[in-house]
């Protein structure tokens, strides 16, 4: 069960002007499931996206930064499946993607170039792409403006819950709109995760500067989550703006419309990068791990991600067993040289456990015991050493984490 996390609404997705969304059963691991999605961008549209840092990355992910850095002409669609990542494909899995491209601007009218592909599921199965030609005809006919709580319900892979929230905001009078979906719930780990994600706004935004905000927010939202320190194939984070609102065209993220929009967009996606926490593979707690008194937000985030990705500490939280000599040896490896282990504090929620580094005197087992029993922590370490601080999220390991992967295939 996800941690304190409900399916979206229907009525609370706000539609974009200038996209329409189409989902339809292609058959590409499984009948009688929405797996193929497609999002229709108007022309005059900006586009701006990240990928993983992975170096074995998917066809589509080698597809999609080929066109993105063509930038002959505006992006027209996104064709989006699951059930098979068409990774670990090689050249077949390349022409595959190529393919998908082809056939959906043959059915648009325009350049294969003007199509990001986007795969999700079964590493190293070759990508029925039959099944996907076939059934681009039934997405597009199928799209609409309304369409974005399907849509999220048609990218999921071991999600149990759809993820998509929306928000509005105004920029010189001018009403802007912005809804996003996204799809992960293990290989989750910075860089990004096993994850898509797909925003899309009415603002009106120069090319430039999309590219530059798809880099800032994904830096400071699905790059600051981890769930077992797997890094996919196929992570993508998009992010469209269709130019229709009636403001100003941002061309600095510095100017004040750039700082408004920058910060409702990133509030979104960190709603639905902790969303991808909250439903993480057998996921029984939500996690938030704080560092701060760091000499850089770097090494902060170093220390977090220690803590966040070491397995005894995960379990731990599982069992609700207030084990926290576990959380200082992953302070102690986490790669700083000169840490001075007597300036180092440390909290579970507001409960003072370590202090100078040592054990609290103040400090008794029953305290962090009624921690650890929640199913939302905050883990804070100080580290005396500045003033920069960072933070990360992620959720326990338990008995099902093991059991949905042992059966990812079946």
């Amino acid at each position: 069960m996800p941690v304190n996390l409900l399916s979206p609404r229907t009525q609370d997705l706000l539609a974009i002007p200038g996209i329409t969304i189409g989902v339809t059963e292609a058959g590409v691991r499984k009948a009688n499931r929405r797996d193929l999605t497609v999002l229709l961008l108007d022309a005059g549209s900006s586009v701006g996206a990240v990928f993983t840092q992975n170096r074995y990355c998917a066809a589509p992910v080698q597809v999609c930064r080929t066109h993105l850095a063509a930038a002959t002409s505006d992006i027209r669609a996104l064709v989006i499946n699951t059930g098979n990542a068409n990774a670990g494909t090689g050249a077949p899995g390349l022409q595959a993607a190529n393919q998908t491209c082809a056939a959906m601007a043959q059915q648009l009218g325009v350049q294969p170039e003007q199509i990001l592909p986007f795969s999700t599921g079964v590493i190293m199965e070759e990508l029925p792409v039959e099944k996907i030609i076939a059934a681009l005809p039934a997405a597009i006919s199928n799209a609409h403006a309304a369409n974005w709580a399907n849509a999220a319900e048609g990218i999921m892979t071991t999600d149990t819950v759809p993820k998509a929230c929306s928000a509005q905001i105004t920029l010189e009078g001018a009403a802007v709109h912005i809804t996003g979906i996204a799809k992960g719930a293990g290989m989750i780990h910075p860089n990004m995760a096993t994850m898509l994600g797909f925003m899309a706004t009415d603002a009106k935004v120069s090319q430039p500067v999309m590219a530059q905000l798809a880099r800032e927010v994904a830096d400071a939202s699905f790059n600051r989550i981890t769930i077992d320190g797997d890094t996919s194939t196929n992570d993508s984070f998009v992010i469209m703006a269709t130019n229709k609102a009636a403001h100003t065209e941002i061309t600095d993220l510095a100017s004040p419309a750039g700082v408004t929009l920058k910060a409702a967009v990133l509030k979104v996606a960190q709603q639905l990068a902790q969303a991808i926490v909250r439903d993480g593979e057998g996921a029984t707690k939500f996690i938030t791990v704080q560092v701060d008194g760091g000499k850089t937000p770097e090494e902060c985030r170093q220390v977090a991600y220690a803590i966040a990705h070491s397995p005894l500490v995960k379990t731990a939280f599982y069992a609700s067993d207030p084990n926290l000599g576990r959380i200082l040896a992953a302070v102690g490896y986490a790669g700083i040289s000169d840490l001075d282990q007597e300036k180092i504090e440390l909290f579970l929620d507001n409960v003072h456990v370590v202090t100078r580094g040592g054990r609290n005197p103040a400090y008794r087992e029953e305290q962090g015991q009624q921690v650890m029993k929640q199913s939302e922590i905050t883990v804070r370490v100080n580290l005396g050493r500045g003033t920069a601080s960072d933070t990360v999220w992620t959720c326990d390991f338990s008995h099902d984490y093991v059991s949905i992967n042992a059966d990812y295939r079946s």
